[in-house]
């Protein structure tokens, strides 16, 4: 294994990234693989890394090239819709559609938690309504001018 790449870094290290800051966290990719093996199945710690390798090479690849279409268009923030193109355009169209109804789904979460937190809002106080999953959590803050 190689232990940096030149391309991209920052910080004080002179434009070197080291491997670790380069490859997705090697526990989280044994405990995704587990998830689809039978529970008494063992994956050596090659077979690890070499998922870890490929799957960080894929996630690069894909964000660069979004990065790229970012940059054309002098924008400086990537975003979901910039990485579901950029996987249409590599030849991953049988992922794009999926990704982005998962993104979709999950910004529509998102709004739906903000909208609840700005419900019932009066002259001199302004209730807050959590809901996460089964659990409710209710606050009223008093404000005056």
């Amino acid at each position: 294994m190689v232990d940096n790449v030149g391309a991209g870094a920052s910080g004080d290290d002179g434009g070197v990234q080291l491997e670790q800051d380069r490859l997705l966290p090697i526990a989280n990719v044994g405990r995704i693989m587990k998830q689809i093996l039978p529970p008494n199945a063992k994956i050596s710690k090659e077979a690890k890394e070499t998922m870890q390798e490929c799957a960080s090479e894929f996630i690069s690849f894909v964000t660069g090239e979004a990065s790229e279409r970012c940059r054309k268009e002098r924008r400086k923030t990537v975003n979901g819709d910039d990485v579901c193109w950029a996987m249409g355009a590599l030849g991953f169209d049988d992922y794009a559609g999926p990704l982005r109804s998962i993104i979709f789904h999950e910004l529509k979460e998102t709004l739906a938690f903000v909208v609840v937190i700005k419900v019932d809002q009066y002259f001199d106080r302004i209730d807050f309504v959590l809901e996460l999953g089964n659990v409710n959590i209710a606050a009223t803050c008093l404000y005056s001018d």
